[in-house]
């Protein structure tokens, strides 16, 4: 068994002494352009091909278009552009082959309703042979050259790529009730990426599942079927045999002792999460054992205090276990093989101060390794290492604009709730001394994991303005236990909102925020967390920035022009949020909507106009109430973006006004 800690000690030393710039320097130079936080990355998702010689990337072209491109290892080196389109942007690479590539694509240039079908299309890495084999339906790419096409509907999409010598891939077709709106069952299909054909893949299974795990030959062995809100788990240790059910669980939580499928292992074992019976209840990596039906004793991988997440790492060829990535305040890997470890070691010492992660090709053979090298305040560096040299060699970065001695550190600290509860926390410290201004800034979700640590735009953005950034992980949030998670439950704007003010209070005591000058933020639930904050603690913030933000928990279950699922709001919302009749009383002294009148202190709001998950009635319906009473709202409507800002120069809008409205109310104390 595994058992992994956070980052080192001596990396976290790195962080401190690489620290805060004088503020005299900080001072005397001029602010980074909001657009180096929030332009395309320059290089991006390198991938190695299957026998190591090719390196698969995406690249930003002079108009900021991901394209595709190859390149060529072994000496002499040779750089290859295989695809780019006019008005789309590559993306989610892999390898089918050596000598053939997947690929979907998007528009992140254009309207939010443009860039809903990703599509799927194939290529070989000379740039030849180019397919189209799932259609984008609402969106035409225009390219200078014709492409074959025999393209499937967009309900298709890739579940893996195979290892059996051949040029398919595995798909799955998404299958919808009579209005088209919500997720039945999924059909796995094996599809040629050269000709655009499909075959039926016979699993056996009667039931229709939502989920599948295939092998590397395309067999399915694993799957997920749903009915009257409860999952069951299927297995089958080979296509000789019966499938049978091995774990039943509600359909939007685990029990304990429950488990889910996480992958099938190129050793062919299946792995599978559960939760431990540790005090945080987090879950770790077991083998399920195909003989005995039941899951092994100890867990394959286990990362103290957090969920597991992460892949294993095989040699395809000799199908061995070399190593682990995981998470845990950081993205590691730890490695099993004697071999690997040496290099890791040999490459830390010639890269220290940053976390080194090592990628070697499926065969295990290859001449190069790819190291992705990345701090708090780095974003991601790539090189190629060659092992028969012993020479290192940087390729690209994702962010070559950003010095990253100009960027604020980040660190991981776990705090106590008013109640005792842990709290992990997320902080961002500007350069020069404290207290800060403040931002708290609230994720969404809000049943994920909020952050890590790395580099990440939105709160170096902020830090390089001057503002300490507090984004806490609050209860209901997930990836550090279920004690944390269903501690949340059933408590928006109430224990969750507690959470909030904790960590802006706990900053406060440590002589880090600035009392005077704290500002809470966020989008979606965190824009929700937000507007009852300024509700609930008007005392503790003196300005919001809400976007994208739910104002009303009835509205989710009332509204039809949306995305979330009926069976969602059935069997989960219901667990998670509440109920809309029983719990009708909690609903209406928890929404902003109902308690808008309260809200007094300055505020900006922006909204997209064809956002599916929190549409448009969510901000009018509040501007509209909050303006009666506080001629303080600035509002923003973005009438072409859904849930997120795609275009980048709405990006680059959005976030001049955040900048601007943080320096009007947190310039000076009250």
């Amino acid at each position: 068994m595994l058992i992994f800690k956070v980052r080192c000690a001596a990396l976290a030393l790195w962080v401190v002494a690489a620290g805060a710039m004088p503020a005299a320097v900080q001072a005397a130079e001029a602010p980074i352009p909001v657009r180096d936080f929030f332009s395309a990355e320059v290089m991006s998702q390198p991938v190695l091909s299957p026998s190591g010689k090719y390196l698969a990337v995406r690249l930003a072209n002079a108009k900021g278009r991901r394209q595709l491109g190859v390149i060529k290892l072994d000496p002499p080196r040779q750089v290859k552009s295989v695809v780019s389109f006019v008005d789309a942007d590559v993306a989610d690479v892999q390898w089918v082959n050596d000598d053939r590539l997947v690929f979907n694509i998007n528009d992140l240039q254009s309207a939010y309703a443009d860039s809903i079908a990703p599509g799927l299309y194939a290529v070989d890495r000379t740039g030849e042979n180019l397919r189209a084999l799932v259609e984008r339906r609402w969106h035409f790419i225009y390219r200078a050259n014709t492409f074959a096409s025999r393209e499937l509907r967009p309900n298709h999409r890739l579940l893996r790529v195979l290892r059996d010598g051949s040029a398919d891939v595995l798909i799955e077709r998404l299958n919808f009730d009579k209005n088209y709106r919500e997720f039945v069952s999924a059909t796995p299909l094996r599809l040629d990426t050269l000709t655009g054909r499909t075959s039926s893949v016979d699993t056996g299974l009667a039931q229709s599942a939502q989920a599948w795990w295939a092998d590397a030959a395309g067999q399915p062995l694993a799957a997920v079927s749903r009915a009257g809100g409860q999952d069951s788990v299927h297995w089958r240790a080979s296509v000789t045999e019966p499938w049978s059910v091995i774990s039943s669980s509600p359909a939007y939580f685990r029990k304990t002792g429950e488990f889910r499928p996480w992958t099938l292992g190129a050793d062919g074992q299946l792995y599978v999460l559960k939760d431990r019976a540790d005090e945080e209840r987090t879950s770790a990596l077991f083998r399920f054992d195909a003989a005995s039906r039941r899951l092994e004793a100890q867990p394959v991988v286990a990362v103290q205090g957090f969920d597991f997440a992460g892949r294993l790492i095989f040699n395809h060829e000799t199908q061995q276990l070399l190593g682990v990535r995981y998470t845990s305040d950081a993205t590691s890997t730890s490695w099993l093989n004697a071999e690997m470890q040496a290099l890791q070691a040999t490459i830390d010492k010639r890269l220290p101060g940053v976390i080194n992660l090592l990628d070697v090709a499926e065969c295990g053979c290859s001449r190069w390794l790819l190291v992705t090298s990345y701090s708090d305040r780095r974003s991601p560096v790539y090189s190629l290492y060659d092992r028969e040299a012993g020479q290192l060699e940087p390729i690209g970065q994702t962010r070559p604009q950003l010095d990253a001695n100009r960027m604020a550190t980040r660190d991981f600290v776990r705090i106590k709730a008013r109640d005792g509860q842990m709290m992990p926390l997320h902080l961002t410290r500007p350069q020069g001394l404290g207290p800060w201004p403040a931002v708290l800034l609230v994720h969404g979700g809000p049943q994920v994991r909020g952050g890590s640590w790395r580099w990440d735009g939105d709160s170096q953005f902020l830090a390089s303005r001057g503002y300490l950034v507090v984004e806490p992980e609050f209860r209901g949030s997930t990836g550090y236990g279920a004690k944390l998670f269903q501690a949340g439950w059933k408590q928006w704007g109430l224990a969750m909102q507690d959470d909030v003010a904790d960590a802006a209070r706990w900053a406060i005591a440590q002589g880090l925020a600035d009392a005077k000058r704290v500002c809470i933020a966020g989008a979606s639930y965190g824009g929700y967390a937000t507007l009852m904050g300024l509700i609930r603690d008007p005392q503790l913030y003196r300005c919001g920035v809400a976007w994208l933000a739910v104002t009303d928990i009835g509205l989710l279950y009332s509204l039809r022009w949306g995305d979330l699922p009926e069976a969602w709001k059935e069997y989960g919302m219901p667990l998670l949020i509440g109920d809309p009749v029983k719990d009708a009383a909690q609903f209406e002294a928890t929404s902003p909507l109902k308690q808008a009148a309260r809200v007094t202190q300055p505020l900006l709001l922006a909204f997209g106009g064809h956002d599916r998950r929190v549409p448009m009635e969510h901000g009018t319906r509040f501007r509209d109430a909050v303006r009666q009473t506080n001629p303080q709202v600035e509002w923003v409507e973005y009438p072409d973006e859904g849930h997120g800002w795609f275009k980048p120069e709405n990006r680059y809008d959005f976030w001049e006004r955040v900048e601007n409205f943080l320096a009007r109310q947190l310039a000076t104390p009250q």
